[in-house]
């Protein structure tokens, strides 16, 4: 597994934007991009997981400037659904247009996968695609084929931005003001502004670099993504449930693993009676056995996890310390689903 940010064969691959003052907002603007509604012939498109969050949005951009920008090479960043509240945000404050959603890709057309290398979490065709290259800070799932030798560059840090970081070496110093505040935005959203027990002291390093450079003081930054995230309100019980969630198997069940972050806990606690309701529709129309749905509190640093039946009952008095006697249970410390909730469970 390729792992060296110095090889000077790394992902040879491409990103395309329109030259400007920001190219972020040049390559997505329909109207100045006569390609926006289409895939360029020998483009190379870069995506991160469905349901995307700020990592999954932001990190596609970074690098499809990274490509373009240092590589010279043509590419596009697009993502595989509505990107949620917090992602919004960044992108609006960052003015850096949605990128194009795809809902399918081409046999066969070359693409970078970043965030994921989980096949639940992308294209049904995944393995019909020319994977080019892989970017990310998740466990190695397996599933995924390609046509020949690729970079796969798989991390132990908080976000895959700061992996980008990393194997951008020297160039990271090239990016201008919106790129950096992106990959800043990555950062604190993943690591929960250093509280996740995901973060890493190098995941601190660069994102207190890059909120030097941009003049931001980290404090008042995270909290506007918060409450971004937070605000959830105008979503559906079946769009909360899908709108940060993996799908993992565990002991042969299929489990839909949903994680909502909010500094507003009692926003989504209000509603926990028709979100149960809703649970057993949403796990029948994605093919999973359960929906499990943790409501992170950012700010006690703990979940709460709710409870509609006998089996979500077992799974968590079989994976956490705790004893369930109704239809929440509050999980201290419990702030990621990467380290701290997925490798826990059990049946």
């Amino acid at each position: 597994m390729a792992g060296a940010a110095q090889s000077p064969g790394l992902l040879q691959l491409t990103a395309w934007f329109l030259p400007g003052d920001n190219p972020c907002r040049a390559a997505y603007k329909a109207r100045e991009n006569p390609f926006a509604e289409r895939t360029l012939p020998m483009t190379t498109l870069v995506f991160g997981h469905k349901s995307p969050d700020t990592d999954s949005t932001g990190s596609p951009i970074i690098w499809a400037w990274y490509l373009n920008e240092i590589r010279g090479t043509k590419a596009e960043a697009v993502l595989l659904g509505e990107p949620n509240t917090e992602a919004a945000f960044v992108l609006k404050h960052w003015d850096c247009p949605k990128p194009r959603i795809v809902t399918e890709i081409a046999d066969g057309t070359k693409a970078v996968i970043v965030d994921t290398n989980n096949p639940a979490e992308l294209p049904a065709n995944i393995n019909a695609l020319d994977i080019q290259a892989i970017i990310d800070h998740h466990k190695l799932v397996g599933g995924l084929e390609t046509k020949g030798p690729i970079d796969v560059v798989i991390r132990p840090l908080a976000c895959t931005a700061t992996v980008m970081h990393d194997i951008m070496g020297a160039d990271a110093a090239k990016m201008p003001k919106w790129v950096k505040g992106l990959m800043l935005s990555c950062i604190l959203s993943d690591t929960l502004e250093f509280r996740s027990p995901t973060t890493t002291d190098h995941d601190r390093t660069v994102a207190e670099t890059l909120a030097r450079d941009l003049g931001i003081a980290i404090p008042d930054y995270a909290s506007k993504l918060f409450e971004a995230k937070s605000d959830v309100g105008a979503f559906s019980d079946a769009e909360l449930l899908r709108m940060d969630s993996k799908e993992y198997t565990v002991e042969g069940k299929d489990l839909r693993v949903s994680v909502l972050e909010t500094t507003a806990p009692k926003l989504i606690l209000d509603r926990k009676a028709s979100l149960m309701k809703s649970m057993e529709a949403v796990a029948r129309e994605d093919g999973a056995d359960q929906v499990l749905l943790f409501v992170v509190d950012i700010l006690k640093e703990e979940a709460t996890l709710l409870v509609p039946n006998d089996l979500v009952k077992h799974i968590a008095e079989a994976s956490f310390p705790c004893k369930v006697s109704g239809d929440t249970v509050v999980l201290p410390g419990i702030m990621s689903r990467k380290k701290q909730i997925i490798p826990a469970l059990k049946m």
